[in-house]
């Protein structure tokens, strides 16, 4: 979460904003390569590229600022070459693709040529062809105006307010991950693709890996490491079922689609381009960026805005460049900031404002506390959802410079306690604590004579799951060994 006011998004604007990165990646079931494929698409049209225009700055404040450099450059190539594989433009330099500084694995495009992938689904692919074939999809999805058809689906449907979607994710409700408070471009952005809508994109994105000279087998493996890196967030996390990833929550598990994957390649050859892969992301940010807060097991750490609080056991933290959210069975919470008057009661009061834009809500009475030093104030409102009674909290803190801080947590009626020990967990951070937050950085290595995966594992960055992360980096399966002279990434700390 970036230490700047902002308006209070969805209570799952990450999770929802992750949901997108799988839109074209979860493969389906279609025709190999040889098989019949899309025909060419009809050009970018004066009013998708306005369109493309309009909706890119906000699109970039919402998931993550774009990056510079030579490592975002050489993304952008790589987009571009498999972009005009598409047809809609004539020319690589018609496309817009911008590598986002977000920590989820996240990937999508929108009309008029923009073309996105964040740092950290940059750091998880081996070779450019797994890079090539993410953007391809994405790319292929509009190339087939999918996201035109899903506008029109929504307009038809009112759209839900943040309330009716905790409601559903927490007692049951079966809603939606709109995100309310947005634009209809970040709205359309957490939308469902039909099932045929994927066959179309799948058979396209691969189309385009081939014309392009890249190995489409590249989809398949890109798809193993995603399914493993899931797994091994949710064990890490304490999630119990890894078969329906967060950041895919609106498709299908990527790891039942690799089978098809390989199948649509067929016999077919590329090239990888692993090891120059390899050295373009070395040295890239892998996980939080401090200027937007780092989770440190059940932590968040915020060293700019200088505070820290600690999620209750059994829940699991997703960082974002809006809020942090906090998710568990009993209930879920959202830590952000929004602009502050310099009363906390009217701050309050409004962040409760903002919750539906449905109905009112309103606590009945807001009390005034202390927490490690910290003015408080916080209140309760019961609400009566198609799903049953539900309690909603607004917890919010004044810091230094006129700044507000809050949680909004929703869980079922009487539950509301279960997040007591996270308000009371915040406080203030010390200069030197705050000094002491490092970034992780990708450390591209050489395997050397001596060198195994447990040596290697053992120098990343981390005190638990050294090797099972080192694997899944590295997209190694379980008997996987490393041989001298190949090329590995491993996770440091480095600013």
């Amino acid at each position: 979460m970036k230490g700047s006011p902002m308006s209070f998004r969805t209570i799952r604007s990450r999770t929802a904003a992750a949901a997108a990165s799988l839109t074209a990646l979860a493969l389906s079931g279609c025709a190999t390569m040889g098989g019949p494929i899309p025909s060419a698409s009809t050009p970018i049209t004066q009013s998708e590229a306005q369109q493309g225009a309009e909706a890119n700055k906000e699109i970039i404040q919402q998931f993550g600022a774009a990056m510079s450099g030579s490592q975002a450059q050489y993304v952008e190539g790589v987009g571009q070459r498999i972009a005009v594989q598409s047809g809609l433009a004539t020319s690589p330099s018609a496309f817009k693709v911008a590598m986002l500084n977000s920590s989820v694995n996240n990937a999508f495009a929108i009309p008029g040529g923009y073309v996105y992938t964040t740092r950290q689904l940059v750091t998880l692919m081996n070779n450019e062809a797994e890079l090539a074939a993410v953007l391809g999809h994405e790319v292929g999805h509009v190339a087939a105006r999918h996201s035109q058809r899903r506008q029109q689906a929504a307009q038809q449907n009112a759209l839900l307010g943040l309330l009716g979607q905790v409601v559903g994710s927490v007692v049951g409700g079966g809603v939606g991950d709109l995100i309310s408070q947005g634009s209809q471009y970040t709205q359309l952005l957490t939308l469902k693709f039909s099932r045929s809508q994927e066959l179309e994109a799948d058979a396209l994105g691969q189309k385009y890996l081939v014309s392009a000279g890249y190995d489409p087998h590249a989809m398949a493996t890109l798809l193993t490491s995603l399914a493993a890196q899931n797994a091994l967030d949710s064990q890490l996390q304490g999630r119990g079922n890894a078969t329906v990833p967060e950041w895919a929550s609106t498709h299908p598990d990527p790891a039942s689609r690799v089978s098809a994957a390989m199948q649509r390649a067929g016999a077919a050859t590329g090239r990888t381009e692993r090891d120059l892969f390899l050295t373009r992301v070395d040295g890239l940010m892998y996980g939080d960026d401090p200027q937007q807060g780092v989770i440190e097991g059940s932590s968040f750490i915020q060293p700019t805005m200088r505070l820290k609080f600690t999620a209750p056991g059994g829940f699991y933290m997703v960082n974002g460049t809006q809020a942090v959210s906090i998710n568990g069975q009993s209930g879920q919470a959202q830590f952000t900031l929004a602009p502050y008057s310099g009363n906390l009661e009217t701050y309050v009061r409004q962040a409760f404002s903002g919750l539906s834009n449905q109905q009112q809500i309103s606590p009945s009475q807001i009390q005034r506390t202390t927490v490690n030093g910290i003015p408080a104030a916080y209140g309760t409102a019961r609400v009566q959802s198609s799903s049953g009674a539900v309690d909603v909290t607004v917890f919010a803190y004044e810091f230094a410079n006129n700044r507000a801080y809050h949680f909004v947590a929703i869980t079922k009626a009487g539950g509301a306690g279960v997040f007591n020990s996270m308000y009371q967990s915040v406080r203030r951070l010390s200069a030197s604590e705050a000094g002491s937050v490092i970034p992780r950085r990708i450390d591209v290595v050489t395997v050397g004579s001596r060198d195994t995966v447990r040596s290697l594992a053992a120098r990343m960055a981390y005190t638990n799951a050294q090797e099972q992360r080192f694997r899944v980096l590295n997209g190694l399966s379980s008997s996987d060994r490393v041989t001298p002279g190949q090329k590995v990434k491993i996770v440091v700390r480095g600013s």
